[in-house]
């Protein structure tokens, strides 16, 4: 980047700033002039140094120097009263009160991700390690118009009905995914989404008078996920919190806290107070992720996200101040303490990006980075099939792929000690698709027969992935952001078959149309274990009717789901 270019975007980022302080009571003695500028921009944001920053010192942690930054502070002025918002806060409290969402291509985006969400989470509801989280805390308790958790008979207050719901979405790893420096699942924020909107609109229905009395429609929900998704997914385009060591869900926090606060009718610097509280309450490790403490909690910690998010909000609207600088503040603020003394980068305004381009999975039930190396098994599985061979003939595979997929699921050799290591694990999917011409959500699980499979297991030490830097270049790329594994197999006898490369997988943006009726088909199969064939039928039909499902009130919409009597919880 040149100089000239670095300049001009600190020079907007001076001008913009005046104008967000003021809607959030700040004063300011400068015109409002970045917004036409902000409209057009694709750079790196920067954020406003705090008037009482120290320099930065790139030694390693000194106590004294902690003890003489805190003593300093506590002369000085109240930052509270004397220093402005973090940018980057004011920013995403900026977007979610004053930007208007009229793209008609994010909001049918987000219709399809609500009705596939919503069924991962039913599906979940099939798996006791699931179920077992799910519930009030202390059990038989029933909150008057409180959130109904589909797919069961619960009726629970809005942070343990974020809870369920955010869990049970997120157990298979079946929903929508975004993918950039950081990735997860900017669908998880329904869970706070859909518990607030359901819980505010029944008390409010019932004669109740909260948070000014408002009711909410399926639309309602819609746009507050694609502002959601945006916010996720905008944080994630240049900044790795998995190279900090935090997990994603981080996102799922923040990005929950701000649109939560906005459907409580919270003002503009109250939805900042509820951000800063996000950021600043404690982050999750990746470490029951990866190797060797890989465990269930990976598939419940965006629920707990939006648990915390919802609880955080709840308390901003009781009064409860926010942090202004919990991002920049030297020593004790989020980027010195948990993010190496980085600031965040931007590539793009808030808008409706992500929702736009959110990836769908689609076809298997598998982390989204080995998405095409399976859908390239399947190809080779039938290919084997049709020569007369099986994957019993296979000496070894190559798969060039992605850094990131390196990163994440490339365990070539290490112990499968439970479903999630398997379904994080590139090889194991591979070799599950290549050996049976299938890969589902059972195929994990302790005991099944993929898991117990010789073959599987010796196949999956079979299979070495190198990366290409090409395939490493698109998968940033904003006009492509393909997700590519390109397979090659040598047989026993010597046989070399030609490589099998997929660059985008059904879902993909570039794919979304071939995408839509399989990912109906797939609503429809996690309908069914649930609701009789006529309350089936009902759901599908509806979510094909833009205009009725968007009208709905929320609880209305909510109790088509209500099971009051389930085998499965």
């Amino acid at each position: 980047m040149s100089a000239v270019n670095r300049g001009l975007r600190q020079a907007s980022r001076t001008l913009r700033l005046p104008q967000t302080q003021q809607r959030l009571g700040q004063p300011s003695s400068a015109a409002g002039a970045l917004r036409p500028l902000i409209a057009n921009s694709t750079c790196s944001r920067t954020a406003a140094t705090p008037a009482l920053a120290t320099p930065r010192n790139s030694s390693a942690f000194s106590t004294m120097a902690s003890l003489q930054s805190a003593a300093a502070a506590a002369a000085a002025p109240s930052p509270a009263s004397h220093q402005g918002y973090d940018a980057e806060v004011k920013d995403i409290a900026d977007y979610v009160h004053n930007k208007n969402i009229d793209s008609d291509l994010a909001f049918d985006t987000a219709r399809w991700v609500f009705i596939d969400t919503l069924g991962c989470g039913l599906e979940g509801l099939r798996f006791k390690e699931c179920t077992k989280l799910l519930g009030p805390i202390v059990d038989g308790t029933v909150v008057p118009n409180g959130t109904r958790v589909p797919g069961t008979p619960f009726q629970l207050d809005p942070v343990n009905g974020a809870f369920n719901i955010g869990a049970m979405i997120r157990w298979l790893d079946y929903n929508d995914c975004w993918l950039a420096a950081e990735w997860g699942h900017p669908s998880d924020n329904l869970g706070a989404i859909l518990a607030v909107a359901d819980w505010v609109t029944r008390t409010n229905k019932a004669g109740g008078n909260i948070f000014g009395g408002k009711t909410f429609t399926v639309r309602d929900v819609l746009e507050a996920m694609i502002k959601a998704h945006e916010i996720q997914g905008c944080l994630a385009l240049l900044n790795s919190f998995n190279k900090a060591g935090l997990d994603h869900v981080v996102l799922v926090k923040v990005a929950s806290a701000a649109v939560v606060s906005k459907l409580l009718g919270l003002s503009e610097k109250q939805t900042a107070d509820a951000v800063t509280q996000a950021w600043v309450d404690g982050q999750s490790l990746r470490t029951y992720r990866h190797t060797p403490n890989t465990m269930s909690r990976k598939s419940w910690a965006a629920g707990d996200a939006c648990q915390r998010a919802v609880n955080l909000v709840l308390k901003v609207a009781k009064g409860e101040p926010g942090i202004p600088t919990v991002l920049s503040a030297p020593v004790w603020g989020f980027y010195d303490v948990l993010f190496k003394g980085k600031k965040f980068e931007f590539q793009r305004p808030y808008g409706s990006y992500v929702m736009e381009n959110v990836l769908f999975k689609v076809s298997y039930p598998a982390e989204f980075h080995s998405q095409t190396a399976v859908e390239a098994s399947q190809k080779i599985h039938n290919q084997l099939k049709s020569m007369g061979k099986s994957a019993a003939d296979i000496k070894g595979v190559t798969c060039r792929t992605h850094e990131a997929c390196i990163r994440i699921i490339d365990k070539q050799f290490r112990p499968m000690d439970n479903f999630a290591d398997r379904d994080h694990c590139i090889q194991y999917m591979c070799s599950v698709m290549l050996v049976f011409g299938r890969l589902t959500a059972g195929d994990y699980t302790d005991g099944s027969e993929a898991a117990t499979s010789p073959l599987v297991e010796s196949l999956r030490q079979k299979i070495k992935c190198v990366e290409d830097p090409k395939f490493t270049t698109d998968y940033h790329d904003p006009s492509l952001r393909t997700i590519s594994n390109g397979l090659t197999v040598e047989l026993n006898d010597g046989t070399v078959l030609p490589e099998v490369v997929v660059e985008a997988p059904l879902g993909h943006r570039l794919r979304r149309d071939e995408a839509k009726p399989e990912i109906l088909a797939k609503y429809k199969r996690h309908l069914e274990p649930h609701y009789p064939a006529d309350k089936v039928k009902q759901l599908v039909a509806l979510s094909q009717e833009p205009k009725k499902l968007e009208t709905m009130s929320v609880d209305e919409y909510v109790d088509l789901y209500v099971v009051e009597r389930s085998e499965f919880v």
